[in-house]
């Protein structure tokens, strides 16, 4: 559940809730108050679905009562809905992310990305066999192409709660979420969405069909967006056999050579879950996924997956793939949960001059920027970076 900012940074207003940010000495420290406060809600929340699931195991019956529990999911949302609009617009991490993703569709669907990665796979096909690819690329005059050209790139937000994509005229958007915080997002439990057969409607008819959606929505055709969002989704649930739900939903609702987008939080320095990034991605590829774009900012690794394959790997028996997206959570016992949450009420010790001194003399070691591994350069230089490959994460 992700209510991304819909708001630009440096705007002041209180449209939606919206309160301006004082930036006074003593207002900074009540903001920074606040901040923690509203994710302590966010936080709580995540951990009380962990800790039952830990204690019942049954995820279904979980969720289900997680989703009827009103009062918590309100309080969730306004939370979220909060740090959004007064918090993360300062820090521009909400609005980054937004970005991120809009210009990784522009570069793959509109600046030709998705014919390069296809010219690509053809020439490994043909390397690989001497044959070109069992599933045709997309051509230049064919229809998926021209409706791109010529329409907007069909996109569904999941955990969207209050839309921030709407504002891209690029995009056609359907935001869904178990508790919408605006009109324009439609309620639908993504976990439970039942699949349609596809439309065999024309592009101007199927996005009249996605423009009448009204809500709650239970149901959709499958092969119906060129991208799926999920932004600070996967994370939310405390199994990682829901994650792998999601993510093979998203593929069946892709078209083929579509766009899935993954952004998940971690605050932790590049390499440290290196490993689990490896794991995602094998778990991910699996369904008929190829890995298009990943990096990492301070906060979150954003990786972004297109559809290659129609097909699915059915070898779920020597591989468990689902518990492949697990989280580092996903292994902390209830006396270290609530060792965080006390950790998380406690005041941050203060550090020393030396201290601080020294904490930013290891700063000036860090890369200057994140790196795109799939292209093997750093996104603010040409200089080549060695793909995070085998050395490190095979260890895993």
């Amino acid at each position: 559940m992700d209510p991304a900012n819909s708001v630009q940074p440096g705007e002041r207003g209180t449209e939606h809730g919206h309160i301006p940010v004082d930036k006074s000495p003593g207002g900074a420290q009540e903001n920074k108050i606040e901040q923690e406060k509203l994710s302590g809600v966010v936080k709580s929340v995540h951990r009380k679905l962990r800790r039952k699931y830990r204690e019942v195991g049954d995820f279904e019956k979980i969720w289900r009562e997680h989703c009827e529990d009103e009062e918590t999911l309100s309080e969730y949302a306004l939370a979220m809905k909060n740090l959004a609009h007064n918090h993360w617009t300062k820090s521009c991490e909400g609005e980054g992310r937004i970005e991120w993703c809009r210009s990784v569709c522009q570069e793959y669907f509109l600046d030709g990305g998705m014919k390069r990665m296809l010219d690509k796979d053809e020439k490994t096909a043909r390397l690989g066999t001497g044959k070109a690819p069992a599933t045709p690329p997309y051509q230049n005059n064919g229809p998926h192409w021209s409706s791109l050209q010529t329409g907007r790139i069909r996109l569904l937000d999941v955990g969207s709660c209050f839309n921030p994509f709407l504002k891209f005229d690029e995009f056609l958007t359907v935001g869904i979420d178990i508790v919408p915080a605006v009109e324009s997002v439609y309620k639908c439990d993504f976990l439970n969405l039942q699949l349609q057969p596809p439309l065999q409607l024309e592009r101007q008819a199927v996005d009249t069909f996605l423009q009448q959606l009204r809500s709650p929505i239970d149901a959709l055709p499958a092969e119906l967006f060129n991208v799926v969002v999920f932004s600070l989704l996967l994370s939310y649930f405390p199994s990682p056999y829901q994650r792998w739900i999601c993510c093979k939903k998203a593929h069946e609702l892709l078209t083929l050579h579509g766009l899935l987008l993954i952004i998940t939080p971690d605050s932790s320095h590049q390499n440290r879950h290196a490993p689990m990034m490896k794991s995602w991605r094998v778990a991910v590829e699996s369904l008929g996924f190829k890995r298009y774009k990943y990096v990492k900012f301070s906060h979150m690794h954003l990786i972004a997956f297109r559809k290659a394959s129609l097909q699915t790997s059915s070898d779920l028996v020597s591989r468990n793939y689902p518990e492949m997206l697990y989280i580092p959570q996903d292994f902390n016992g209830a006396e270290e949960e609530e060792d965080e949450e006390e950790r998380a009420e406690a005041p941050a010790p203060l550090r020393s001059e030396l201290e601080e001194e020294q904490l930013a003399c290891g700063f000036l070691e860090l890369p200057d920027a994140p790196y795109d591994s799939d292209s093997g350069e750093s996104q603010s230089s040409s200089v080549p970076f060695q793909e995070l490959e085998d050395p490190i994460l095979l260890q895993s």
